[in-house]
């Protein structure tokens, strides 16, 4: 079983490696992260061993949007 945790990442938006929380990971291709206070897909390259999030086009919610308060 999968525990959430930090890790390294490869983040889409910067091309750039940055610390994101992994908090789902069901296979390597179905996976989710938090970056920036979004929850965005995710998924994992084992040739690598880095995790590449999509905080552009992979964006599913916004934690602290104000408007759902």
């Amino acid at each position: 079983m999968f525990e959430p945790c930090k890790v390294e990442a490869m983040v889409n938006s910067t091309g750039k490696r940055k610390e994101v929380f992994i908090v789902k990971y069901d296979d390597v291709n179905h996976c989710k992260a938090v970056v920036d206070d979004k929850l965005c897909t995710a998924i994992y390259n084992p040739f690598t061993g880095l995790f590449y999030v999509d905080d552009k086009f992979g964006v599913i919610d916004s934690l602290n949007n104000e408007e759902n308060m």
